[in-house]
């Protein structure tokens, strides 16, 4: 029995591929725990209209996600932090700080989570750190570190 997964299930598929399975274990396992849904006419064709309609929203965040790299590129965000002798800083300069200071100076929310700062920031100056807007898109934002 050819089978439509609506979620994805353990060496049999993944959501949304149509599969081949047994018909007693289609009708006793996949389709009574709502796992699947008989590939009949009607349900192949919403199948392909929610494919395209997944296609089309990716496409749109992705350029969404260009969009913003363009934006933050060109930009810098300004981080004051207290310092010791020699001007390192008390502690480091976290993703949280970047990002509250991203939305308050530039108006871009950007998920805290998502700025990757590869070496601890814990001087003074200038420091470009990667935010990843999409799996396909990273852009680069400016920090500079001054003397609160």
């Amino acid at each position: 029995m050819k089978v439509i997964l609506l979620q994805d299930v353990n060496k049999v598929g993944r959501k949304g591929e149509m599969v081949e399975a047994a018909d007693a274990y289609a009708r006793n396992v996949l389709i009574r725990r709502k796992l699947a849904v008989e590939a009949t006419g009607k349900a192949i064709n919403d199948l392909k209209l929610k494919k395209a309609n997944d296609e089309k929203i990716a496409e749109e965040n992705l350029e969404t996600a260009k969009a913003l790299k363009e934006k933050l590129d060109k930009s810098s965000v300004v981080v004051k932090a207290k310092t010791g002798e020699g001007d390192r800083l008390f502690g480091s300069i976290s993703g949280k700080e970047i990002a509250e200071a991203a939305k308050e100076q530039l108006g871009i929310e950007i998920d805290r989570r998502k700025i990757v700062v590869e070496n601890p920031i814990k001087t003074i100056g200038t420091m470009s750190v990667i935010v990843k807007l999409h799996p396909q898109v990273r852009a680069e934002l400016g920090v500079k570190v001054e003397k609160l």
